[in-house]
């Protein structure tokens, strides 16, 4: 419960992160005329590469440097990409265990 009470209040930060990040993407990807598995691909490093850049600013404007800077961009940018699932769940529509399922996966897969 605490987990997904955490998720869900850095899902609200990392939505307006990434839904900046996705608007951008998406344009790029129909700018490019892409479409499926290559357009999905592209999404998804483009969003990835969109969080890491946000976390490197926001650590920046910290001013964290040496460990701190990397434990912090690590952690943020792990957290944009679970929360990134949360988003991902909702737009599916998702419910009950099948959303459970696609959560965890999904979390799994951005740990990786």
């Amino acid at each position: 419960m605490k987990r997904i009470l955490i998720a869900a209040v850095l899902g609200l930060f990392a939505a307006n992160m990434a839904f900046a990040a996705d608007t951008s993407c998406d344009a790029k990807a129909a700018e490019k005329k892409l479409a499926g598995a290559a357009k999905t691909s592209f999404l998804k490093k483009c969003n990835k590469d969109a969080a890491s850049a946000t976390c490197a600013a926001t650590a920046a404007e910290k001013k964290l440097a040496g460990a701190a800077k990397n434990s912090f961009t690590k952690k943020c940018e792990k957290d944009a990409a679970i929360a990134a699932c949360g988003t991902a769940a909702v737009e599916k529509k998702l419910a009950g265990a099948a959303k459970n399922s696609f959560i965890k996966k999904c979390e799994k897969d951005a740990a990786a």
